[in-house]
């Protein structure tokens, strides 16, 4: 069974939308997407604040000292906007930055007394599960849930609420900024082409992949790319992660194939290029195989400017 962001990878993971140049646009400042200080507050800090997120509003009273992360995207959204010092202690799987304060915990079988034995004063998590926000409403600790993306908006205005709820607003926006100019330059650099490129994007040996309608998806078709997986039975249905087979892909064709299973399952250009009949696609034989780093393949944090330019270095021919 995939996880959440390797099944939904970039709705990941398993990480992980309408990813046009218009996308890349303007969006709201941290302040208009929902900040806004009760009265009482601190004005010099700027707290307490309410930070309205996706699960309804977020009261942090005070600037968080003590942060827990068990999102690796949210813990690598954080030390991107300088608030890594904030962050006492991060699950299992947030692993970036380097020298992140990695535990055992885990969200998918999450333990709340070890949450709770933190002591946190701000706890950011992908999704909710065991209780986690009932139980620490009721011991006011707040909890800031950042999900999976569904589009590239969804990156801007979720770093732009941990912004927020960190005391971190200029920082956010600084990086916000950074990521959008990052990938105009990305985009300009290939050339436009009439006819998509297509592309095969592996999640699993066992052939899940991501249609044009995902996270994902709509970040290569800024390449002006098109998922094989779009025609695949059940597509839809699969939310846009459909298991494919062997087969459906050797018939599919795929100029482009991105392994986002590299260290999970050990997939690289060598395994695939074994597997029967697939030195007859055209991905093989123009050797159009671009193995990525699972992490960043199923994150939607800072690093999908990394993740873009690996697909635009595919198909300019660039050395990555």
């Amino acid at each position: 069974m995939l996880t959440t962001f390797r099944r939904s990878r970039f709705v990941v993971i398993g990480l992980l939308a309408a990813f046009t140049l218009a996308a890349c646009g303007g969006s709201s400042s941290p302040r208009q997407a929902g900040a806004r200080s009760p009265s009482g507050g601190d004005a010099s800090s700027g707290f307490p604040v309410t930070v309205h997120s996706a699960e309804g509003p977020v009261v942090v009273r005070s600037r968080p000292t003590a942060i827990v992360s068990l999102s690796p995207t949210a813990t690598e959204m954080a030390y991107a906007i300088g608030a890594g010092s904030q962050v006492k202690a991060v699950d299992k799987y947030s692993d970036y930055p380097p020298g992140t304060p990695q535990t055992k915990l885990s969200s998918s079988n999450l333990n709340v007394e070890s949450v709770i034995a933190l002591k946190p004063d701000l706890v950011v998590v992908g999704d909710v599960q065991g209780g986690l926000k009932q139980r620490l409403a009721a011991l006011s600790i707040p909890v800031l849930v950042l999900p999976a993306a569904q589009k590239l908006d969804d990156v801007y205005t979720q770093m732009s609420e941990l912004g927020q709820a960190t005391g971190h607003i200029p920082q956010a926006t600084s990086r916000e900024r950074s990521i959008r100019t990052r990938l105009q330059r990305i985009v300009a650099s290939v050339p436009h082409r009439g006819t998509p490129a297509t592309y095969y994007y592996e999640l699993t040996p066992d052939y899940y992949s991501v249609t044009s309608d995902t996270f994902i998806g709509h970040l290569f078709a800024l390449l002006g790319m098109k998922s094989i997986a779009d025609s695949a039975a059940g597509a839809a249905k699969s939310g846009g992660y459909p298991q494919l087979s062997a087969e459906y892909v050797v018939k599919a064709d795929p100029g482009f194939i991105f392994l986002a299973d590299t260290v999970c399952c050990r997939q690289s250009v060598t395994t695939i290029a074994g597997r029967p009949g697939w030195s007859t696609m055209r991905a093989v034989r123009l050797h159009h195989i671009v193995p990525l780093n699972d992490d960043i393949a199923s994150r939607w944090g800072p690093r999908i400017v990394v993740l873009l330019q690996q697909a635009a270095n595919a198909l300019t021919g660039r050395s990555s």
